[in-house]
């Protein structure tokens, strides 16, 4: 087989990155990879838009299942849960390996999928769906494939990313800075999935089944989004040596693991720390490489269609050389004694809250603090308030979740304390 045909089903916005990417670099792939790949079809139920890329006639259709039946590779970029899942099962039933981008349903619906490739001897490949054109997933499966990985730590929506970036630059508040990025095209009409962590939730949810070889699913992954971050957190970050960046974190320790996403406190002069507007980063640490960290584009027409370019080579190579399943995601059956919960979690932590200016108000929240054996690195209290409201911020030392959750339910008890407490991990 010296020729490969392709099928893109979804002509959006990557879809015609992708089919951009095929057409202009066509001779270069096939230099390379000494195979040629042929775009064959692009199926889309819209035939009138103009995607600003050129196709040679015939190969736009709006039958996915003829598609489906003509092409070697099958490529879903339909986004979605619903008809996407049809189609790439359809796809999967027939043999055909495919290439998608969709975070979403592989998160919530990977099991299924990636047993259905196994049961018809086919493959699944989905670089695009994690970190857009950085190659992450490929490192997991492949690079690091000689590593046990302890942690995963990353940045890994471009959304958020540039919100926190822009409020911290800029000294503006949040709201106004995600009505910007809205107008901008940073931002969906309704950024529910960014800004609350679900879609940071898909992508750690995918990698953790690489880096630890099960299929964990969306259940076991602790969310939290960035609603409730405030500028003054920024502001005192800073002042402490720290950058409040959003983070999806998987973690395995003595046998269990753990996956969260969390507004976190990072390190200045960290790479992390450093990754600022719509760029995303992930630090790998494996038991042989230590830590290795990547860095670029984690969304945007091209980024994306790089990485679907590169899945679509791979797919076709096995085709070529009868090699499916050459490298599988994760393997059958629980490799690990248990998913640890969110309050088994232990690290620093930053708090704020406003508290009367009065003698005595450390004291009693130290003696909460110390009642659940959470020790403090140190305190600072920001003067020039009213005295019914001054900002007092605490750090502790490396604390278990559930004494510090305990701990806080008791400290907004006081009748020192005004109002909720913010709370946010460190992540050193």
């Amino acid at each position: 087989m010296n020729e490969v045909k392709v099928g893109i089903i979804g002509f959006g916005t990557v879809g015609a990155g992708v089919a951009s990417c095929l057409l202009a670099n066509g001779d270069v792939i096939a230099s390379r990879a000494g195979l040629r790949v042929e775009l064959a079809k692009i199926a889309d139920l819209d035939m009138e838009s103009d995607r600003g890329v050129e196709v040679p006639e015939g190969i736009l259709t709006t039958d996915s299942d003829a598609l489906i039946e003509e092409c070697d590779v099958v490529v879903e970029l339909v986004g979605g849960l619903g008809v996407a899942r049809e189609l790439i099962l359809k796809a999967l039933e027939k043999g055909k390996p495919v290439v998608t981008a969709n975070k979403a349903l592989l998160a919530e619906r990977g099991d299924e999928l990636f047993s259905t490739a196994e049961k018809f001897g086919t493959d699944i490949y989905y670089e695009a769906s994690v970190a857009g054109g950085i190659p992450v997933v490929k490192a997991l499966r492949e690079g690091l494939v000689g590593n046990r990985v302890g942690k995963i730590v990353g940045i890994l929506n471009g959304t958020c990313n540039y919100i926190l970036t822009r409020m911290e630059a800029e000294n503006a508040d949040f709201d106004t800075v995600l009505a910007e990025a809205g107008r901008l095209g940073y931002a969906e009409a309704d950024p529910s999935l960014d800004i609350d962590g679900v879609d940071t939730a898909h992508k750690i949810a995918i990698m953790a089944s690489l880096a630890y070889g099960e299929w964990f699913g969306m259940e076991p992954v602790s969310v939290e989004g960035i609603r409730g971050i405030d500028l003054l957190d920024l502001k005192f970050a800073l002042e402490l040596g720290y950058r409040i960046k959003l983070l999806g974190i998987a973690d395995s320790e003595n046998g269990s693991v753990s996956m969260r996403v969390h507004p976190a406190l990072v390190p200045l002069g960290t790479m992390l720390a450093d990754v600022a507007g719509v760029f995303n980063g992930v630090l790998v640490k494996g038991d042989y490489v230590d830590e290795v960290f990547f860095h670029g584009r984690g969304a945007g027409r091209d980024a994306t269609a790089s990485a679907v370019v590169a899945d679509i080579v791979d797919v076709a190579l096995n085709l070529k050389f009868g090699s499916h399943s050459r490298v599988p995601a994760f393997r059958v059956g629980r490799q690990f004694a248990e998913v640890a919960p969110m309050e088994r979690t232990r690290c620093r932590y930053y708090t704020r809250m406003q508290v009367v200016d009065r003698p005595g108000v450390v004291a009693a929240v130290s003696a909460v603090l110390g009642k659940y054996g959470i020790s403090i690195s140190s305190i600072l209290q920001k003067e020039g308030q009213s005295a019914d409201n001054v900002s007092l911020i605490i750090v502790t030392h490396e604390s278990l979740e559930a004494d510090m959750s305990k701990a806080i339910v008791e400290i907004e008890a006081l009748d020192k304390v005004r109002g909720g407490i913010k709370l946010f991990r460190i992540e050193d």
